[in-house]
C-alpha cells in the first residue's frame, strides 16, 4: 500500500498531467486485484462524466461514457457521484442500477462493478471505478487499496482544478469576468491573414471613465467597466470581447453580417452603451469610442492588423470622441506625422519660440484700425516663421492647445500693455481658443492673470470661438464658460461662423457679441451666387439679434463695397494687411493714430436706423490702463 501512494505521490509532485496520473492510479488498482479492470472519470461542474483514463478497457465503452448526466440509474460510476456514496455492485447484469447501461459491459464479459466517487468541498469532481470478469463483492485488502487510491485521485484531481482556476484567473478579468490581455494575445496568434475580409477588430475606448473615477469615486468607476463590458459583450454575441486594461476593450468580429456592416455594428455598440446606468447609486451615461480594422491583404499578421484597428482609434479621439473610425491607408501616416507636429509645438513652446502676429480689423467705411486679431505663429530654430494652419494639428493633443493659450494670453497682455503705453487708443484685441480650453475650466483665472499682471482691463479681450469647438463641447461647458466671460468684461465672438453644423442654433444656445463670417462666403461675393442671399441673411439676423458682424478674408475692393452695401461695417484680409508681427503692428498702429482729430471707437454710433457696432472701450478706461 505504501509503495502505491508513494509512487502516485511523487508523480504529482512531479508535475504528472491528471491524465497520466489517473493512468497509473488505474495501474496500479489492477496491479493489486489480478483481473481487475480499472477506470477514472471526471466529473464536471454540469454533472457530466467525462472518462480521464481506462488502460485495460476497450476505448468504445469510454466514448460511449462521455458526457452522459449523473443520476440515480447510471451505472456505479454515475450513481456514485450522483449519491457521493460508494456502490459496490456485484453483478451488473442483475443490478437496476445498471439497467440503461449493462449491455456493452457485459458483452465485454464484465459482470460486477465498484466505483467510490472523489469528492471536493462537498461536491463531487470524479469517480474511480474496478470492473471484475466475474460476479463478486471485495475482500478488505482490495477494500484498502480502492480507498486509497480514490483519496490519491482525489489529490490529483484537486490539483488539477487549482491549476485549472489559475489557468483561468490568468486569462480572465476579475472584474467584468471577460478574457483578459493575455487571452487576447492567445487569440491573435490564432487568427490566420490569409483570407481577406474573413475577421476584424474593434478597440473600444470608454471615454468617461476618469471622470467618473475622479468624481464618484472607483466603485463608481468599477460599477461603469462591468456595465459597459456586459452591454459590449451583448451587443457583439456570439463574438467575443475582451478586457485589455483600463478602459479599454477589443472585439474579434467573425460573424459575416458583422463584417458586412462595420459602422452598424459599431453603431449597435455605442447605442447599447449609452443607455443611464446605475454605478454604486449614481445615474451615469457610458460612452465610448470605436476604433476598427479587418484582415486585408498584405495584413502579415493578427499583430497588424491590431495596429491597425488601434491607429483608427487614436485618430476618432484626436478627431471626436463618441463615435466610430474604421482603418483606411494613410490614417497610421496621418497620426505619426500629427505625433510629430505635437512634439515640435512641444519643443517650440518649451524653447519660446511661440508668438503673437496681428491682423487688423477694420471700419470698411473709415478704414481706420479698430481692433486687431492675434494669429499663434511658431519660430523654427532657422528663424523660419510658421503659420499655426501648419501646426493645427498639435491642438488635439489638449495639453499642447492649453499651454499655446496661455503662452499666447501672456504674449498678447504684454503687447496690449505695451501699445497703451506709447498712448495709442487701442481698443480690442480677439484671441483664438480651443475645445481644450473650455475644458480646463480656467480660462477666466488664466485671462485674468495674464492682463492682470500688466494691467490691462479686461474689456479689451474679445475671445473668439470657433464653430466647431462649440459642437465639441455638448455638455453645456461652452455656454457655462462664455457667460461669465461675459459676466466679466470679455467680448466673445463667433469665428469661421457658417462652417459648422448648426450656426442659427448657435445664436440662440451661445451668447455672443460678434460673429466673424468666414472667408469662404466673402470670396463668393458674385452676383447670382448664394452666398449673396447667405451673407446678407446673416447681417440682418445679427442686426435684429444686436450680435455685430465682422467679414473675414476680404481681399478686393469690391468685396469691401459689396459688403458696405448690405450693412456690414467692420472686416478683415489681405485688402487691409495680413497678419504682421507685433513691430510692423506697431507702426502701422501709431500711423494710423497720427493726424487723428478725435477719439473714434471701434464701436461707434451709427447714424440714425443703423446699429451700434459695440459699445466702445471709453477713454476714461484708456487713460486708467494708461
Amino acid at each position: 500500500m505504501q509503495g502505491i501512494e508513494n509512487r502516485i505521490l511523487r508523480l504529482i509532485a512531479d508535475g504528472a498531467s491528471l491524465t497520466e496520473t489517473a493512468a497509473q492510479i488505474c495501474l496500479e488498482v489492477e496491479k493489486a486485484s489480478p483481473g481487475a479492470i480499472c477506470s477514472v472519470v471526471n466529473v464536471c461542474r454540469a454533472g457530466l462524466l467525462h472518462p480521464l483514463a481506462a488502460p485495460s478497457l476497450a476505448p468504445e465503452y469510454c466514448a460511449r461514457m462521455e458526457g452522459v448526466m449523473i443520476g440515480p440509474e447510471v451505472g456505479s460510476c454515475g450513481v456514485a457521484a450522483y449519491t457521493r456514496k460508494p456502490v459496490l455492485v456485484t453483478d451488473i447484469s442483475a443490478d437496476p442500477k445498471w439497467t440503461k447501461y449493462c449491455a456493452f459491459p457485459t458483452s465485454l464479459g464484465l459482470k460486477a462493478c465498484w466505483s467510490a466517487p472523489v469528492i471536493d468541498d462537498g461536491e463531487p469532481i470524479g469517480a474511480l471505478a474496478v470492473f471484475f470478469p466475474e460476479a463478486r463483492g471485495p475482500c478488505d485488502d482490495e477494500l484498502a487499496v480502492f480507498a486509497s487510491c480514490v483519496d490519491l485521485c482525489a489529490i490529483a484531481m484537486r490539483r488539477h482544478e487549482r491549476a485549472l482556476e489559475r489557468e483561468r484567473r490568468a486569462s480572465v478579468d476579475a472584474l467584468t469576468a471577460l478574457p483578459n490581455r493575455a487571452a487576447f494575445n492567445i487569440a491573435l496568434k490564432s487568427l490566420a491573414c490569409d483570407d481577406p475580409g474573413s475577421w476584424g477588430l474593434f478597440v473600444v475606448d470608454l471615454d468617461n471613465l476618469k471622470i467618473v473615477n475622479d468624481t464618484f469615486g472607483h466603485r463608481a468607476g468599477d460599477g461603469l467597466l462591468q456595465t459597459a463590458s456586459a452591454r459590449i459583450a451583448a451587443a457583439v454575441s456570439p463574438d467575443v470581447t475582451f478586457r485589455l486594461g483600463g478602459d479599454e476593450f477589443a472585439v474579434v468580429i467573425r460573424r459575416p453580417e458583422a463584417l458586412a456592416d462595420l459602422d452598424e455594428t459599431a453603431h449597435r455598440i455605442l447605442e447599447a452603451l449609452r443607455a443611464p446606468a446605475d454605478c454604486d447609486g449614481n445615474a451615469i451615461v457610458p460612452s465610448g469610442t470605436i476604433g476598427g480594422a479587418v484582415v486585408s491583404t498584405g495584413d502579415e499578421s493578427a499583430e497588424a492588423v491590431y495596429k491597425n484597428a488601434d491607429f483608427a482609434l487614436y485618430h476618432a479621439k484626436e478627431t471626436g470622441r463618441g463615435g466610430f473610425v474604421r482603418f483606411w491607408p494613410g490614417i497610421d501616416t496621418r497620426i505619426v506625422n500629427r505625433q510629430a507636429t505635437i512634439k515640435d509645438v512641444s519643443a517650440a513652446l518649451g524653447e519660446g519660440r511661440i508668438d503673437a502676429h496681428y491682423q487688423p480689423v477694420m471700419r470698411l467705411d473709415t478704414r481706420e484700425i479698430v481692433g486687431v486679431e492675434a494669429l499663434c505663429r511658431l519660430r523654427k530654430p532657422n528663424g523660419e516663421i510658421v503659420p499655426a494652419a501648419r501646426f493645427r494639428d498639435a491642438t488635439s493633443d489638449a495639453r499642447v492647445a492649453v499651454e499655446l493659450t496661455s503662452r499666447m494670453l501672456d504674449v498678447v497682455a504684454r503687447d496690449v500693455r505695451h501699445w497703451i503705453d506709447l498712448g495709442i487708443p487701442f481698443q480690442h484685441v480677439g484671441v483664438n481658443v480651443s475645445t481644450a480650453d473650455f475644458y480646463s475650466g480656467d480660462l477666466l483665472s488664466k485671462l485674468e492673470a495674464s492682463f492682470g499682471r500688466v494691467g490691462v482691463p479686461l474689456s479689451h479681450i474679445i475671445i473668439e470661438v470657433s464653430e466647431n469647438v462649440s459642437i465639441g463641447c455638448r455638455n453645456g461647458d461652452v455656454d457655462r464658460v462664455v457667460e461669465r466671460l461675459r459676466a466679466s468684461g470679455i467680448r466673445v465672438a463667433l469665428d469661421d461662423f457658417g462652417t459648422g453644423h448648426a450656426s442659427l442654433t448657435h445664436l440662440l444656445n451661445v451668447p455672443v457679441d460678434a460673429i466673424k463670417i468666414d472667408q469662404t462666403f466673402v470670396a463668393r461675393l458674385k452676383r447670382h451666387d448664394a452666398s449673396l442671399a447667405i451673407v446678407q441673411g446673416i447681417i440682418d439676423i445679427a442686426r435684429k439679434l444686436d450680435i455685430r458682424v465682422i467679414a473675414e478674408g476680404i481681399e478686393t475692393e469690391a468685396q469691401a463695397e459689396q459688403l458696405v452695401s448690405m450693412g456690414c461695417r467692420l472686416g478683415q484680409g489681405f485688402l487691409f494687411s495680413a497678419a504682421v508681427d507685433r513691430d510692423s503692428m506697431t507702426e502701422m498702429l501709431l500711423q494710423r493714430a497720427q493726424g487723428m482729430a478725435e477719439f473714434i471707437p471701434m464701436f461707434y454710433e451709427q447714424p440714425p436706423g443703423s446699429e451700434q457696432i459695440f459699445d466702445a472701450v471709453t477713454e476714461t478706461e484708456l487713460a486708467r490702463s494708461a
